[in-house]
């Protein structure tokens, strides 16, 4: 049996991965929390790989507080490239394979068609720069790794922009989006399959890859879409703006090219109006 180490288990990715490993009977995993491994530790991920047989990471831990990181750089690369380089050197020593989750901010959104692996990278932002680092102390010091870029990412847990629209929703607060950035809101449920499944299938094609849900949405059209799912739509009112201020620069446009992920895995990325949905009928039946 595949012993699988989740880092960053209480993240919305992570405990979307716990949800999802129940359907795994022949993968073990072990599922841990910051304060179960905090990997800016660099004694302590030296102590958990010691002490455990680990055949796969996932590593789900990061700093993804996009404002903050301007005025908090420091603990931003610590967490997003210096953990990730004391993690790559013990995957390395204990013949683990590494699974790490980036980001489509790792590029400067000029681009004005889907951004596939080999595009030059240039992020504009901390956020987005740290996430290249910790890229770059993969591909440069690990064979036994895939990186897996995804956008916009939201689901049922933690706090993200789907939380965020759907309370204001239920509310009947007034809403303005911007429709300044184009991208792809990706369900968390499925990219913790996708890693899975990754680990399931023992796929060697090790590398960087581009997963997120398919289609192209600028954030009123997430915001929009979310508000009718809910019911809210003469509840709440929805306006546009063409300029939101923000602390941090988000690239204009960062739609990924999903073509190299469906090809080498075998696996359709579901369109991203569709797996929203999905996530409504799953609430709903939990609730």
């Amino acid at each position: 049996m595949k012993n699988v180490l989740v880092t960053g288990a209480e993240g919305q990715l992570g405990k979307c991965i716990k949800d999802a490993s129940i359907s795994y009977e022949n993968l073990h995993f072990t599922f841990a929390s910051q304060a179960d491994l905090d990997i800016t530790n660099h004694r302590a991920i030296d102590r958990y790989f010691d002490s455990n047989r680990i055949d796969y990471c996932i590593n789900t831990a990061a700093y993804t507080n996009v404002e903050k990181a301007e005025s908090d750089e420091k603990n931003a690369y610590e967490v997003n490239a210096n953990a990730v380089e004391k993690l790559v050197s013990v995957c390395n020593n204990h013949k683990t394979t590494l699974l790490h989750v980036s980001t489509d901010y790792v590029f400067n959104g000029k681009k004005k068609s889907p951004y596939i692996e080999q595009d030059p990278t240039g992020p504009i932002n901390v956020y987005g720069s740290s996430k290249l680092k910790g890229e770059t102390f993969i591909t440069d010091r690990s064979e036994r790794y895939f990186i897996l870029r995804t956008s916009w990412l939201y689901s049922q847990y933690g706090h993200n922009f789907f939380k965020t629209i759907l309370k204001y929703a239920q509310e009947g607060k007034d809403l303005t989006i911007t429709t300044e950035q184009i991208g792809t809101p990706t369900n968390a449920n499925d990219l913790a399959v996708a890693l899975i499944d990754i680990i399931q299938i023992g796929n060697q094609d090790y590398g960087v890859y581009h997963y997120s849900n398919s289609g192209e949405a600028t954030w009123y059209d997430f915001a929009e879409k979310i508000v009718n799912l809910s019911g809210q739509l003469n509840k709440t009112k929805l306006a546009k703006t063409n300029h939101y201020r923000t602390f941090a620069k988000r690239p204009e446009y960062s739609v990924l090219n999903l073509d190299k992920f469906e090809s080498v895995f075998n696996k359709e990325c579901e369109h991203w109006e569709k797996s929203l949905e999905s996530l409504f009928q799953k609430i709903k039946s939990n609730s």
